[in-house]
């Protein structure tokens, strides 16, 4: 691919207000026009209508092809996903400037790299960044706070979008430098190194925010001990941690929605504390 300066028509490049409005078309409306045979594609057609525009004004028929071939099926985790956008955003450029890149290389690397790209960004986002954000939200919220929920939009809207935004100007830069990275056997160990510390927040916050605990006491040395006691001595927050694994056996195995394991946990506790267990 040709660099940006060896170019004969520099004055053509795009803008930082030009990549930064194909930037929010998409990062902003990704989920406004969803359809099962194209997903989050109509959103990439409508964030390049300002390329196309600058590009194409006066050739339909390049611009028929470009909002084409960017309507196709596309698919992955949006904030981290936008370095996708950023390689695309930087190929399209060079096949609108005339250098030697085909037009079907645009659609390769979406198709080739939407996938690594929501393993890691879901990974990121789904595994770590959420879980600790709402950790520390609903600490704030106890006492029926509105301090929490007020932190969670503010603090997601805010790395979210930023997110977003280095990764796209990130893409745009590398260009397609940034596959090797992404793709094959890097891609593997990027994503296995954050599902494991996506593990460890979770299982961390599990044990510091789920309280469950027993108020039955059993007979120990001819008198009666209280249970939770015992289990502490032998296994602190066994109970929380039984919840946690029978809520992940519910969803791994039974394949059950989040709803149904609500509720049953709910009947199960419910069941307990009827009994005098908790």
């Amino acid at each position: 691919m040709a660099t940006k300066e060896n170019n004969t028509e520099p004055q053509k490049l795009l803008t930082k207000h030009e990549l930064n409005q194909i930037w929010y078309r998409w990062g902003f409306t990704h989920l406004s026009s969803m359809s099962y045979e194209k997903l989050q594609g109509h959103a990439w057609a409508y964030s390049y209508l300002p390329f196309a525009r600058k590009y194409y004004k006066n050739d339909p028929e390049k611009k028929r092809r470009l909002l084409e071939r960017h309507s196709m099926f596309y698919n992955t985790e949006p904030q981290t996903g936008q370095i996708i956008n950023g390689i695309v955003a930087s190929l399209e450029e060079q096949i609108a400037l005339g250098n030697d890149v085909s037009e079907e290389m645009p659609v390769n690397i979406k198709a080739t790299l939407m996938g690594p790209l929501a393993g890691i960004g879901d990974s990121i986002i789904q595994g770590i960044i959420v879980p600790i954000l709402l950790s520390i939200a609903m600490s704030l919220a106890k006492g029926g706070s509105p301090v929490g929920p007020l932190f969670y939009i503010i603090a997601y809207g805010i790395i979210g979008p930023t997110i977003s935004y280095i990764a796209f100007h990130s893409g745009y830069k590398l260009g397609v430098g940034a596959i090797d990275t992404i793709v094959g056997e890097n891609s593997k160990r990027i994503t296995d190194a954050f599902n494991i510390l996506g593990v460890m927040v979770v299982g961390a916050l599990a044990a510091n925010t789920i309280v469950l605990k027993t108020v039955a006491k059993i007979p120990l040395g001819g008198k009666s001990q209280p249970l939770q006691t015992v289990l502490d001595g032998i296994f602190p927050g066994l109970l929380p941690l039984a919840m946690v694994i029978l809520g992940w056996w519910l969803v791994s195995s039974k394949q059950m929605t989040a709803t149904k394991v609500i509720i049953i946990m709910v009947v199960i506790v419910t069941i307990g504390c009827l009994i005098g267990l908790f």
